[in-house]
């Protein structure tokens, strides 16, 4: 007997974080630092793609693949393009959301100093 183990949502989490890292800390890795912007960015990349799933046969412990039809290079640019179709249209759509919450976010150097009286 096979056991079938989802591999998309891992794929996806991992291809994110290598994405955000090519954009600047702020406003967009705090932004996607925010669980439930970061839950949201995943769920519009998992919402446009097809789920992989891989086949384990517990009796010989090897990983069967059923792949999509593109070449890995393809589907990685895949990924990578609906990554940033994600990130632009969350910001977009929660512009307002996204100012407040990093506005509240204390910054030491930035808060004026009650040191002096």
């Amino acid at each position: 007997m096979k056991t079938a183990v989802k591999l998309t949502q891992q794929s996806v989490i991992g291809e994110i974080e290598s994405v955000l890292d090519t954009y600047p800390y702020q406003p967009y890795q705090q932004a996607f630092a925010i669980p439930d912007l970061r839950q949201e960015l995943i769920d519009y990349v998992l919402n446009r793609i097809p789920c992989l799933f891989s086949a384990i046969a517990p009796e010989k412990d090897c990983l069967i693949d059923y792949k999509l039809p593109r070449s890995p290079l393809e589907q990685q640019l895949h990924l990578q393009k609906l990554i940033h179709q994600g990130i632009s249209s969350i910001f977009q759509e929660k512009s307002e959301c996204i100012s407040t919450h990093l506005c509240e976010t204390v910054h030491p150097g930035c808060e004026p100093s009650h040191w002096f009286g």
